[in-house]
C-alpha cells in the first residue's frame, strides 16, 4: 500500500501531520498479565507492535520516531525480565536490521550503551554504519536512557569547552544546549504518545518536550493498533500550537 492510497484511507491531512514522534510504549508487562500470561510475553508483543508502527510512520512521511525502549531506571526490575528484554532487544535488532536497511530506516540510539552486553554494543554499532545514509524515517532507540544524565552529560562537555577555552560561558543559550544532546541534528518531537495512561513523563527526553503536544491514551502498547495511531494523528492535526504566544 503507498503512502497516498494509506493517507486517502484513513483521511489523515497530510499537511499537518507532526514531523517528529515520541512514544513512551508503556504497559506491555501488564498486558501479558491481563491475557494470563507471563510480563515477557507482553515484551514480545509490544516488540512485533512497534514494527508495525514503525512501517506505518514511514508510509504516511512521518520524518522521526524516538521511542522509550529501556530507561537507566528499568535495571531495577527483576533480573529475568530485564535479561529478556536485552536479549529481546538483541534478536530483533539483529533480525530486522536487513529489512530496515532495506525499507531506508536510519537508526540512531540514544543513551549510556556502555553497561550493555558488548555483542549487542557491536550490533548497535553495525545498525548506526549501514543505515547513516537512509532517509525515509529516522528511527531513535532510547535505550539504557535518563534525560537528567543526558543533561548532566551536556553540562560535562560544554564545562570541559570552558577550561579548555573553547567556548565562553556567557555564551551558552538553548542552541549550545541542544547541540550536545543526542537529539542535536534533530528538531523537537511535535507529538509525544504515552500508552496505558499514565501521566508522567518518566524521564523521557525532558528538554526536548518543552512545546511538545501530549497525547495519552488508556491503551496497553501491544494493543496500540494503526487505527488507534491515526486517532493520536487527527487528535494532533485539531491542535492550535502557540508555542507560548496569542
Amino acid at each position: 500500500m503507498t503512502a497516498k492510497l494509506v493517507l486517502e484511507t484513513t483521511s489523515l491531512n497530510v499537511q499537518k501531520l507532526p514531523q517528529h514522534i515520541a512514544i513512551i510504549m508503556d504497559g506491555n508487562g501488564r498486558w501479558g498479565e491481563k491475557q494470563g500470561l507471563s510480563r515477557i510475553v507482553g515484551h514480545r508483543k509490544g516488540a512485533e507492535n512497534l514494527k508495525q508502527i514503525l512501517r506505518y510512520s514511514k508510509h504516511i512521511g512521518i520524518k522521526t520516531l524516538t521511542v522509550y525502549a529501556f530507561s537507566a531506571e528499568n535495571w531495577g526490575r527483576p533480573k529475568l525480565e530485564v535479561e529478556f528484554l536485552i536479549g529481546l532487544f538483541e534478536d530483533m535488532l539483529a533480525r530486522e536490521l536487513k529489512q530496515m536497511h532495506s525499507e531506508g530506516v536510519c537508526l540512531k540510539f540514544f543513551g549510556d550503551l556502555t553497561p550493555l552486553p558488548k555483542s549487542l554494543q557491536k550490533l548497535i554499532a553495525k545498525a548506526i554504519a549501514l543505515t547513516k545514509d537512509n532517509q525515509k524515517i529516522n528511527f531513535n532507540v532510547a535505550i539504557n536512557y535518563s534525560s537528567r544524565q543526558e543533561m548532566i552529560r551536556a553540562c560535562r562537555n560544554l564545562a570541559v569547552m570552558a577550561v579548555e577555552g573553547k567556548l565562553d560561558p556567557n555564551a551558552i543559550d538553548e542552541s549550545t544546549i541542544q547541540k550536545c544532546l543526542y537529539t542535536a541534528n534533530f528538531p523537537d518531537p511535535d507529538l509525544l504518545i504515552r500508552t496505558s495512561g499514565e501521566m508522567r513523563l518518566s524521564n523521557f527526553l525532558l528538554w526536548q518536550l518543552a512545546y511538545t503536544e501530549l497525547y495519552v491514551t488508556q491503551t496497553l502498547w501491544p494493543d496500540f493498533t494503526i487505527a488507534e495511531f491515526e486517532l493520536a494523528l487527527k487528535d494532533y492535526a485539531s491542535r492550535d500550537r502557540r508555542f507560548g504566544k496569542v
